[in-house]
């Protein structure tokens, strides 16, 4: 049994591990989420300005009410020109959904199969890539391949490629991650690869396509696929904490990220996507099947989270225009998010 003075000994050294832990205590997180529930959705707003984003969007649109535009901070910091909630923004990995959307029109046509394997669209890529006989579409779209993500390549962001070969090039010949639909693994190859396909099958680009088929149909005239096609004036400019460069005159021209528009415009597809007035008979069993109804996205400079909630029949979109991948911010992101939809979540309940 250990001795009094020993007891003692442990005593003193477990408060000062506990004091030293709180060292590590991520207190920013810790602060917006204890402090009560503002009145409003623009207090909240305000709030993460000031608890470090330079600007931020709020889109909500509830069910038998117009919709509710919000934003707080700057649009563009350097020229002092206040965050729009009608901008332009890089809406990263929630195009995702606009490509599985488009993959389950096309397998619905009889233009794709969910079955086929990656080497039977791209045969080219079979012993560039492990498993390609194996991986269907299917698990490309679930992201069960196990093909490595490329934007994981080491020191990747410092300078990513601009071409999609390029990327592509950054997981040729790697091992996978694991056997075909044996586990789940998120992975932005997967949707540059099914790009690829797209483009294969239908003979042009997959990003007509969607606009075709998607965006025209939905009158979402402020959504586009490639940054190119849009005035930079009207994007909201993209920080990454320690580096002054304005992040949004980066074009990420892949599939896993690459489209541009307003709150707004995303909110109108997502309520499409969930309500399934964006499918024509027979797709939205299909969609249903392999792809989820809410996304997040993740750029330097752009942080965009889309859901749609069932229980108040509301769609929410928040846009953050700063970013730090080593830091807190994505969590800070998705706090603020919470609260935000409890704030509406209360109103509806008044």
């Amino acid at each position: 049994m250990p001795s009094p003075k020993i007891k003692h000994t442990l005593r003193i050294l477990f408060i000062l591990a506990s004091i030293g832990s709180l060292y590590f205590v991520p207190w920013i997180l810790v602060k917006a989420w204890i402090l009560p529930l503002p009145d409003t959705v623009q207090e909240q707003l305000e709030e993460g300005i000031a608890d470090g984003f330079d600007g931020m969007i709020v889109y909500v649109d509830q069910d038998g009410k117009a919709p509710e535009f919000y934003a707080d901070g700057w649009h563009d910091r350097e020229k002092k020109i206040p965050a729009n909630p009608q901008a332009l923004f890089k809406i990263a990995s929630v195009s995702k959904l606009y490509v599985a959307v488009a993959v389950a029109k096309m397998v619905k046509e009889g233009r794709l199969s969910l079955d086929e394997t990656l080497a039977d669209y791209l045969p080219e890529l079979e012993g560039r890539i492990e498993n390609a006989d194996k991986i269907t579409l299917r698990m490309l779209v679930q992201h069960r391949s196990g093909i490595p993500d490329f934007t994981r390549t080491p020191s990747y962001w410092e300078d990513p490629p601009q071409a999609n070969s390029d990327n592509l090039e950054l997981v040729l010949d790697k091992p996978a991650d694991f056997s075909p639909d044996k586990s789940y693994g998120y992975s932005n190859t997967n949707y540059l690869l099914i790009g690829e396909i797209l483009d294969e099958t239908l003979g042009y680009s997959h990003h007509q396509f969607i606009k075709e088929e998607i965006l025209i149909p939905l009158e979402l005239n402020k959504t586009y696929s490639l940054l190119s096609e849009v005035d930079i004036d009207a994007v909201m400019s993209g920080y990454y904490v320690g580096y002054e460069e304005d992040m949004k005159y980066n074009d990420f021209i892949n599939p896993a990220g690459s489209m541009v528009a307003t709150a707004e415009d995303v909110g109108i597809f997502l309520r499409a996507l969930n309500d399934g007035s964006v499918f024509n008979e027979g797709e939205q069993e299909i969609y249903s099947s392999i792809y989820t109804y809410e996304h997040t996205g993740l750029l330097p400079g752009y942080q965009s989270i889309a859901k749609y909630h069932k229980d108040i029949d509301t769609v929410v979109i928040q846009f953050n225009n700063t970013t730090n991948f080593d830091g807190y911010d994505w969590g800070l992101a998705e706090i603020i998010y919470n609260r935000v939809v409890k704030i509406v979540r209360r109103g509806r309940e008044e």
